[in-house]
């Protein structure tokens, strides 16, 4: 008898509290995926870093002992300053032919702090421009944000919604079924254009960048991670780019381009059944009263905007009596005559 009570008073504890224990199980399940990737990371990551730190060692080393006249402290002191120069996107190797701040780089910069990317191997050196930048930022993230979301559904109207509303009546195919069919090509077209297409031409045009590399950084940026340790254009040779100017350019618009086209393929899995379904799952109860009280005002708005565009185009058919006393005022207002006959008529007749 406990026990029954017991399985009773659980399954009516679920059935009320169903969104909490879901979303309880999502946050658990997200730190879960934070560990476990944070792991996999240290197991993988953690082996090559201890075998570069021996590696610097002994090339340090081996510099001290070919070259008796530098001190320890003097060389760690330049190390030092190379690498704070290097944090600020200042690089001692071929420091006279790179420009971080003309027209072009900068140009690369703002795209970059706008979308949030942010590689980071290029930042302000200046209290100005570090000020300007919190302020153009300020401003510039929420515009930016506003633009991409209006292009993104200006293009998903093409791109989306219109296909599928096209072959849902041309095929009688279940729309949630045509709606994912339609989200996985758009998604493997836009893989192949803007990952796969243009990882290989970053192999033939960055000499120190393998495919996985070329792919690392397409994916990255397109994503907006930017962790800024591949950056194309930072190769120190003329003759592997002869207009680093064009090329920074290009790779400007390809990124600019290259997410929103991202964002479509995200919006358009976002609006899909299924997933509206699933987030359904996690809604506190209040709020899906609310998302079904709003959907049965609208419903009834547009029941009665539809009945009272009908009625309006309806002619208005009088009663009897309202024809009957239409009829007494006609007779009234018009005086009879009596029909006159002609002569002629007159004589046949007789």
């Amino acid at each position: 008898m406990v026990v029954s009570c017991t399985r009773g008073w659980c399954a009516r504890f679920m059935d009320r509290h169903q969104s909490a224990l879901n979303f309880a199980l999502l946050v658990v399940g997200y730190i879960l995926y934070l560990l476990i990737g944070a792991g996999i990371f240290s197991a993988i990551e953690l082996p090559y870093e201890q075998e570069l730190r021996r590696e610097l060692r002994k090339a340090q080393q081996d510099f001290l002992s070919n070259n008796p006249c530098v001190s320890e402290a003097r060389l760690e002191e330049l190390l030092a300053r190379a690498l704070e120069a290097s944090n600020y996107g200042v690089s001692v190797l071929g420091n006279d032919t790179n420009r971080n701040w003309d027209f072009v780089s900068s140009l690369f910069f703002t795209s970059t702090v706008l979308t949030t990317t942010g590689y980071g191997h290029s930042v302000p050196l200046s209290d100005e421009g570090k000020a300007f930048c919190i302020v153009y930022s300020i401003f510039g993230i929420p515009v930016t944000l506003f633009f991409l979301t209006v292009v993104v559904q200006r293009i998903m109207a093409v791109v989306t919604r219109r296909p599928v509303s096209y072959f849902h009546r041309r095929w009688a195919m279940s729309k949630s079924k045509l709606a994912a069919i339609h989200a996985t090509c758009l998604a493997l077209i836009i893989a192949l254009l803007f990952l796969i297409i243009p990882a290989w031409i970053f192999v033939s045009l960055e000499s120190d960048w393998d495919f996985l590399e070329s792919l690392y950084f397409c994916f990255i940026s397109l994503t907006t991670i930017g962790l800024g340790d591949y950056v194309p254009g930072e190769t120190h040779s003329k003759e592997a780019i002869p207009h680093p100017t064009l090329y920074r350019l290009a790779i400007t618009i390809y990124l600019l381009i290259g997410l929103v086209f991202v964002l479509v393929v995200l919006e358009t899995c976002c609006e899909l059944p299924q997933m509206k379904h699933l987030s359904h799952r996690f809604y506190q109860e209040k709020v899906k009263e609310l998302d079904s009280e709003t959907t049965n005002i609208i419903n009834s708005d547009q029941l009665s905007e539809t009945s009272d565009h009908v009625t309006n185009h309806i002619p208005v058919i009088p009663s009897v009596s309202e024809q009957a006393a239409s009829l007494q005022r006609d007779n009234k207002s018009t005086p009879y005559s009596a029909v006159s006959v002609s002569p002629t008529v007159d004589n046949k007749l007789r």
